[in-house]
């Protein structure tokens, strides 16, 4: 299948991200063959799959992720804010999203972090991807290039990919150095040429956060090969499945 269509926080168009709901619902679908996560730290160092540092914007708590418990984060409604039938969500941990996902879908797991904010977010993430033996079917991603050269000294076997919004002349470079063999690229930075020299490099492309046909299709023109980021895995349904 071309452009492999990736779930942006699971299908978060239609359901509240990072939620149990949103990922059901992104599996139920045969065309999702990825979705993109993102994991912080609780107070207690267990992974939680969120977005926000902070927990306003998506639940009905407030303050920041890392200075939370687990058991005071599993109280928070972390549906509500996208419709009263997601009343009662909650924000799940590593574990629920691979458990589900494992066998299933390949996960682009983004560790959410910067400089020192998550000490041993990379060894809590790797150790439950290894549990369910899905070393093969994620791929770690960050912004922090000191993350993926965590992981890539824990263990050396799992794939990394830098996340960027930007096209630096020496991306390529950096890419090689950090011995990343994946990219995610916000989508407007990426065109043929820069695809053309990540190829050449063995690197894996993935364009970010595409929502309407036209851009999804400025990408498929690009090349079949670039991996599609979507909050709205419908669009890229009625896209390339007509």
């Amino acid at each position: 299948m071309n452009n492999l269509c990736v779930a942006h926080r699971g299908f978060s168009g239609k359901a509240p991200e990072n939620t149990m709901s949103a990922f059901r619902m992104a599996i139920a679908e045969p065309y999702v063959q990825w979705m993109e996560i993102d994991t912080q730290l609780t107070a207690d160092g267990i992974p939680v799959v969120i977005h926000d540092f902070s927990l306003d914007r998506t639940t009905n708590g407030s303050g920041k992720v890392k200075d939370h418990t687990w058991q005071q984060l599993l109280r928070l409604d972390a549906g509500s804010w996208k419709g009263r039938e997601f009343h009662g969500e909650r924000i799940p941990s590593l574990e629920e999203v691979l458990r589900l996902s494992c066998g299933r879908v390949h996960l682009n797991i983004e560790l959410k972090t910067a400089g020192n904010m998550y000490p041993g977010l990379e060894e809590a993430v790797i150790d439950r991807v290894c549990s369910y033996h899905m070393e093969q079917d994620v791929v770690v991603t960050s912004f922090d290039a000191d993350a993926l050269r965590r992981v890539r000294q824990i263990h050396p076997g799992i794939r990394t990919g830098l996340i960027i919004d930007a096209r630096p002349k020496d991306l390529v470079e950096r890419l090689q150095t950090l011995q990343c063999s994946f990219l995610s690229i916000g989508h407007p930075n990426l065109d043929h040429e820069l695809f053309v020299r990540l190829k050449e490099a063995g690197i894996t492309v993935m364009g970010w956060t595409v929502d309407d046909a036209k851009r999804m299709k400025r990408l498929a023109n690009i090349s079949p090969e670039i991996l599609l980021c979507t909050n709205r895995p419908d669009v890229w349904k009625q896209t390339f499945m007509h």
